[in-house]
Protein backbone atom coordinates (compact mmCIF):
# COMPACT_ATOMS: atom_id res chain seq x y z
CA UNK A 1 0.00 0.00 0.00
CA UNK A 2 1.74 3.55 -0.57
CA UNK A 3 1.19 5.92 1.74
CA UNK A 4 1.66 10.21 1.87
CA UNK A 5 3.77 10.50 4.96
CA UNK A 6 6.28 13.21 5.60
CA UNK A 7 9.96 12.34 5.49
CA UNK A 8 12.13 14.21 8.24
CA UNK A 9 15.37 16.25 7.42
CA UNK A 10 17.05 19.89 8.69
CA UNK A 11 19.10 20.92 11.61
CA UNK A 12 18.52 19.39 14.99
CA UNK A 13 15.44 20.75 16.63
CA UNK A 14 14.81 22.79 13.12
CA UNK A 15 13.51 19.93 11.36
CA UNK A 16 11.43 20.60 7.95
CA UNK A 17 9.67 18.06 6.53
CA UNK A 18 8.90 16.58 2.70
CA UNK A 19 5.98 15.05 1.82
CA UNK A 20 6.88 11.83 -0.12
CA UNK A 21 4.95 8.93 -1.46
CA UNK A 22 6.21 5.63 -0.39
CA UNK A 23 5.41 2.36 0.24
CA UNK A 24 3.96 1.86 4.03
CA UNK A 25 6.59 -1.01 5.04
CA UNK A 26 9.42 1.11 4.40
CA UNK A 27 11.22 3.48 7.16
CA UNK A 28 10.23 7.12 7.71
CA UNK A 29 13.01 8.88 6.03
CA UNK A 30 14.26 5.60 3.64
CA UNK A 31 13.65 6.13 0.20
CA UNK A 32 10.56 7.84 -1.22
CA UNK A 33 9.07 6.50 -4.38
CA UNK A 34 8.06 10.16 -5.44
CA UNK A 35 8.40 13.53 -3.50
CA UNK A 36 5.37 15.40 -3.72
CA UNK A 37 6.03 18.93 -1.14
CA UNK A 38 7.22 20.61 1.80
CA UNK A 39 6.62 21.08 5.09
CA UNK A 40 8.04 23.81 7.58
CA UNK A 41 6.22 23.45 10.69
CA UNK A 42 7.97 26.23 12.13
CA UNK A 43 7.39 29.17 9.60
CA UNK A 44 4.00 27.30 8.66
CA UNK A 45 5.46 27.45 4.85
CA UNK A 46 3.95 24.67 2.57
CA UNK A 47 4.65 24.13 -1.15
CA UNK A 48 2.39 21.09 -2.53
CA UNK A 49 2.73 19.49 -5.92
CA UNK A 50 -1.31 19.32 -6.49
CA UNK A 51 -1.19 17.19 -10.01
CA UNK A 52 0.87 14.55 -8.38
CA UNK A 53 -0.16 14.08 -5.17
CA UNK A 54 -3.96 14.23 -6.85
CA UNK A 55 -2.59 11.61 -9.13
CA UNK A 56 -0.92 9.33 -6.49
CA UNK A 57 -4.26 9.58 -4.24
CA UNK A 58 -6.27 8.52 -7.37
CA UNK A 59 -4.02 5.48 -7.39
CA UNK A 60 -5.62 5.06 -3.75
CA UNK A 61 -2.73 6.56 -1.68
CA UNK A 62 -3.63 6.69 1.96
CA UNK A 63 -2.00 9.98 3.53
CA UNK A 64 -1.28 9.77 7.35
CA UNK A 65 -3.27 11.75 9.74
CA UNK A 66 -1.09 15.25 9.72
CA UNK A 67 -0.20 14.75 6.12
CA UNK A 68 -4.44 14.78 5.91
CA UNK A 69 -4.79 18.14 7.31
CA UNK A 70 -2.24 19.83 5.30
CA UNK A 71 -3.71 18.51 2.42
CA UNK A 72 -7.18 19.88 3.57
CA UNK A 73 -5.29 23.18 4.65
CA UNK A 74 -4.27 23.10 0.74
CA UNK A 75 -7.87 22.88 -0.34
CA UNK A 76 -6.56 19.34 -2.14
CA UNK A 77 -9.17 17.62 -0.74
CA UNK A 78 -12.30 17.84 1.40
CA UNK A 79 -12.55 17.90 5.33
CA UNK A 80 -13.90 14.64 6.61
CA UNK A 81 -14.37 14.09 10.25
CA UNK A 82 -12.89 10.74 10.63
CA UNK A 83 -14.25 7.92 13.46
CA UNK A 84 -11.58 8.11 15.47
CA UNK A 85 -12.07 12.21 16.13
CA UNK A 86 -15.80 11.56 16.69
CA UNK A 87 -14.62 8.58 19.21
CA UNK A 88 -11.75 11.24 21.08
CA UNK A 89 -14.52 13.77 21.04
CA UNK A 90 -16.94 11.77 22.93
CA UNK A 91 -14.43 10.53 25.53
CA UNK A 92 -13.27 13.94 26.03
CA UNK A 93 -16.92 15.39 26.69
CA UNK A 94 -18.06 11.90 28.81
CA UNK A 95 -14.54 13.14 30.91
CA UNK A 96 -15.52 17.07 31.42
CA UNK A 97 -18.94 15.50 32.58
CA UNK A 98 -17.81 13.29 34.96
CA UNK A 99 -15.13 15.82 36.53
CA UNK A 100 -18.18 18.79 36.69
CA UNK A 101 -20.25 15.84 38.36
CA UNK A 102 -17.45 15.18 40.88
CA UNK A 103 -16.51 18.75 41.48
CA UNK A 104 -20.24 19.63 42.00
CA UNK A 105 -20.65 16.58 44.32
CA UNK A 106 -17.50 17.49 46.58
CA UNK A 107 -18.50 21.24 46.77
CA UNK A 108 -21.63 19.76 47.91
CA UNK A 109 -19.35 17.21 50.16
CA UNK A 110 -17.78 20.27 51.94
CA UNK A 111 -20.51 22.82 52.11
CA UNK A 112 -22.53 20.18 54.60
CA UNK A 113 -19.71 19.60 56.41
CA UNK A 114 -19.29 22.99 57.13
CA UNK A 115 -22.99 23.34 57.83
CA UNK A 116 -22.38 20.75 60.51
CA UNK A 117 -19.28 22.46 62.10
CA UNK A 118 -20.76 25.20 62.63
CA UNK A 119 -23.91 24.09 64.06
CA UNK A 120 -21.75 22.27 66.24
CA UNK A 121 -19.48 24.93 67.30
CA UNK A 122 -23.05 27.42 67.82
CA UNK A 123 -24.72 25.01 70.12
CA UNK A 124 -21.68 24.38 72.40
CA UNK A 125 -20.98 28.22 72.32
CA UNK A 126 -24.96 28.11 73.68
CA UNK A 127 -24.35 25.40 76.04
CA UNK A 128 -21.23 27.29 78.09
CA UNK A 129 -23.17 30.69 77.99
CA UNK A 130 -25.76 29.66 80.70
CA UNK A 131 -23.32 27.92 83.41
CA UNK A 132 -21.97 29.77 86.45
CA UNK A 133 -18.40 29.45 86.42
CA UNK A 134 -16.33 27.67 89.89
CA UNK A 135 -13.81 30.20 91.04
Amino acid sequence: MIKLRLKRFGKKREASFRLVACNSTSRRDGRPLEELGFYNPRTKETRLDTEAIRARLGQGAQPTDVVRTLLERGGLIEKSIRPAETVGKAKQAAKRENDAKQAAKEAAEAKAAAEAEAAAASSEGESTEGEPTEG
